[in-house]
């Protein structure tokens, strides 16, 4: 009876699939949450690609919902219940991107301290470690426009994990206002802190 018992092997698909079922459903469920991620990245540079066209129309300065309302309508086709933010930073020229505000060394550790002057060449009078101010800028001005997305993944693996469930992809793209608006005067302004 002990050996027809070892040798009988009625069960063992059902106990293999037990074992391999997990595994197998992570695998494909994990596949569709990247494909999902890679389909709204998509749609959002598709978007902002749209978005870099319409703003060097010499209306673009003027449209600045317009063109947020395109990348919008265009995410929420794909992901209905998405948040969108949209910021921008404008600089004077492309290399003033990500470059500090001026500042007086006083005593030499090439760090800004908050007892140093600086020049504000953004106008708000707390120096910044990027010169970009903020808003649409004018003619002939360059524009950081960045857009995040935050979406529930569909089969939210990432809260199973413990993981933060939303999932955030952002994009930026650099825009040149037209230069045939009105001109902004940029004034730089030393403060010192007392």
């Amino acid at each position: 009876m002990r050996r027809s018992l070892f040798r009988d092997a009625t069960g063992v698909s059902a106990v293999e699939f037990g074992l391999v079922a997990p595994i197998l459903l992570l695998v494909v469920f994990g596949t569709f949450e990247f494909a999902q991620a890679f389909y709204v990245r998509t749609i959002l540079f598709g978007a902002m690609n749209q978005a870099a066209r319409s703003s060097s129309l010499q209306s673009g300065q003027t449209s600045q919902t317009t063109i947020d309302g395109i990348i919008t309508t265009m995410i929420h086709d794909a992901m209905p219940k998405a948040t969108i933010t949209f910021t921008r930073k404008n600089y004077s020229s492309f290399s003033d991107v990500g470059r500090p505000e001026d500042f007086t060394d006083s005593n030499k550790n090439n760090v800004y301290d908050a007892t140093e002057c600086f020049a504000d060449a953004n106008g708000n009078k707390v120096w910044d470690s990027d010169v970009g101010a903020t808003g649409i800028g004018g003619a002939n001005d360059v524009v950081l426009y960045s857009v995040t997305v935050k979406y529930d993944p569909v089969f939210g693996f990432a809260k199973l994990l413990g993981l933060n469930p939303k999932q955030t992809i952002s994009a930026n793209t650099f825009l040149r206002n037209q230069p045939f608006a009105t001109q902004t005067t940029r004034v730089t302004t030393t403060v010192c802190p007392t």
